[in-house]
């Protein structure tokens, strides 16, 4: 790794990420080095990391460099690999704008989940288009302490499991993951989302996600919350035949969420570039063991 790691600090709707520029894809970001940056305490903390690669670069990215010049390689909080972060697609494009490399308007962006659609408006805030959600059988449920809950299982590129609840309270501390039921359902761990309305079309929710624990926000956690909303309310858009959209509030801030009627979601919020400057070379050492 180089001597001089250059990093910034970025938040959407409060769900926080270190961003690693990083073109050529030449940083080793082992996983006990996101965790250690990550951590909030003796790094410089987030829920999880953006190493942003040109697509070309990146084994993982490479098939769509014609569609999609730069990766979001994103890592959880505690180092593992995710497949996609919907508010981490928007202060990923939000960097890029940042650092003179995108300008307002339309451009694709390259995850583990797929080419994401994202437009920068001008009034600041940032829309993704994320894709279509699966709707995987059979039951769910979620457990915290005594409580029990069905839930929906929603995939948004990743697992969600979605509870409506009468209080966000019962959800608990949220300091270790929600047990669910059944394993099988999510062999590579699971988002949990606990729900309750606010008002037509409008809902809060509070979030565990895998690797990370409680965050502020989830983005790809408030699409899955949406679209379990409308099946629930029967306003399914693919039914009903228009889109629908739902007001998410999360702890840190509130998304908009609209589904159309074939399928495809579109998540709208802020993004924001907080600090920039360069990790300690020894710091750094110390922390790759």
């Amino acid at each position: 790794m180089s001597t001089r790691t250059a990093f910034l600090k970025g938040h959407g709707t409060e769900n926080d990420f270190v961003i690693v520029p990083d073109p050529d894809n030449t940083v080793d970001l082992p996983p006990a080095v996101v965790a250690a940056l990550c951590d909030r305490r003796a790094g410089i903390g987030g829920d999880g990391l953006l190493h942003v690669v040109r697509s070309a670069a990146h084994p993982e990215a490479r098939a769509m460099a014609p569609e999609a010049e730069w990766f979001m390689d994103y890592r959880n909080g505690d180092g593992s690999i995710a497949e996609m972060c919907g508010n981490g697609v928007r202060v990923f494009a939000r960097y890029l704008q940042h650092a003179g490399l995108v300008a307002e308007g339309d451009l694709a962006v390259a995850t583990r989940g797929g080419v994401k659609r994202v437009h920068l408006a001008k009034d600041g805030d940032v829309t993704v288009g994320m894709g279509r959600a699966r709707l995987p059988e059979g039951d769910v449920t979620v457990r915290v302490g005594e409580r029990e809950w069905p839930a929906r299982n929603v995939n948004m590129g990743n697992p969600h499991a979605v509870a409506f609840v009468d209080d966000l309270a019962h959800a608990g501390t949220l300091a270790t993951a929600p047990a669910h039921a059944p394993a099988a359902a999510y062999p590579d761990g699971v988002n949990v989302e606990f729900v309750v309305d606010r008002g037509p079309r409008h809902v809060a929710l509070r979030v565990h996600e895998r690797g990370s624990g409680e965050t502020r926000s989830c983005g790809t956690g408030a699409c899955a919350v949406a679209v379990a909303s409308a099946r629930r309310d029967g306003t399914d858009p693919a039914v009903v035949g228009t889109p629908v959209t739902y007001t998410v509030d999360v702890p840190g801030g509130r998304l908009v969420i609209t589904e159309h009627p074939d399928g495809e979601i579109e998540m709208t919020g802020p993004a924001v570039i907080v600090a920039e400057g360069e990790i300690d070379a020894a710091w750094l050492e110390n922390a790759q063991g």
